[in-house]
């Protein structure tokens, strides 16, 4: 089968983020890249008829039945889904909703995806004040209100600070700083001034030269900043820096965004991964 011969449908009566997230978690496990179709807030019985004649076509210009995941609260939409569409359904509600139900012998709430009461947690507004930290102490702009900062990421430009900050706060709203480590902190042999009295909440990224090379040159090619010699300098300088400081860090050339910040949360913030 070639790569894209197989369509993947995310069928919600919401924005299909949960619908997304867990069908991609179920499709990692295969060998496989298909074409993904988000169809959000599919709220009504007219929708769920469009959604169907738009998976019915799919099916029959590829010869093989596309992949429908769904988290549909309404069940009038969800029986209109299951009865006319020719794809392979894998019902959230049916699958994990229901058995719950009669486990707990509680009617569910039959509100995936439904974020108006949601914006008003505060849960959600805390998560927002943390975004808006992270965008205002990304790259050491900003030394003001570290002390308000639950975690300071350090290390060299392009390591992946800023990605990761905006995770672990978008993600878990933590209020993430990010600093760079740079060749004037090299020369004096310590961490930024402002940032000692945080030690604490500091953790450090380092990547192999190799792979920030590589990064770096797509940014600024053939530079002095993107060479590998001055890559493998900075690097084994910000690791000297960390081990000095007795800062915790780790390497994130083969770890991904969701490793790296589940890392951060275990050896900074374990309180945050019960909840």
């Amino acid at each position: 089968m070639t790569m894209h011969s197989r369509t993947v449908f995310f069928i919600s009566d919401g924005t299909g983020i949960t619908a997304e997230t867990f069908g991609n978690a179920v499709l990692a496990q295969f060998e496989m890249k298909p074409r993904h179709v988000r169809l959000p807030f599919t709220d009504t019985v007219d929708k769920a008829h469009q959604a169907v004649r738009q998976i019915n076509h799919t099916a029959e210009i590829e010869g093989v039945r596309p992949i429908v995941f769904t988290t549909l609260a309404n069940m009038d939409v969800l029986e209109v889904i299951e009865t006319g569409c020719k794809g392979m359904l894998l019902d959230m509600f049916g699958t994990f909703v229901r058995p719950l139900e009669i486990e707990l012998a509680v009617k569910s709430n039959h509100r995936i995806g439904r974020f108006s009461d949601v914006s008003k947690s505060k849960e959600y507004n805390d998560r927002i004040a943390a975004i808006d930290f992270s965008l205002q102490h990304d790259d050491g702009q900003s030394n003001r209100d570290l002390e308000g900062a639950d975690v300071i990421l350090v290390g060299v430009s392009r390591s992946g600070k800023t990605p990761t900050s905006l995770y672990l706060a978008m993600q878990h709203g933590l209020k993430a700083a990010n600093y760079p480590l740079i060749p004037e902190d090299f020369d004096r042999r310590q961490l930024p001034p402002a940032l000692i009295p945080h030690r604490k909440k500091i953790f450090g990224l380092t990547i192999q030269p190799e792979r920030l090379s590589e990064i770096r040159n797509e940014r600024r090619p053939n530079s002095r900043y993107a060479s590998i010699e001055n890559c493998r300098h900075e690097v084994a300088e910000a690791e000297a820096m960390m081990r000095r400081a007795g800062i915790r860090w780790l390497s994130t050339t083969t770890k991904s965004i969701e490793e790296i910040a589940t890392t951060i949360l275990q050896e900074l913030r374990p309180e945050r991964l019960v909840y």
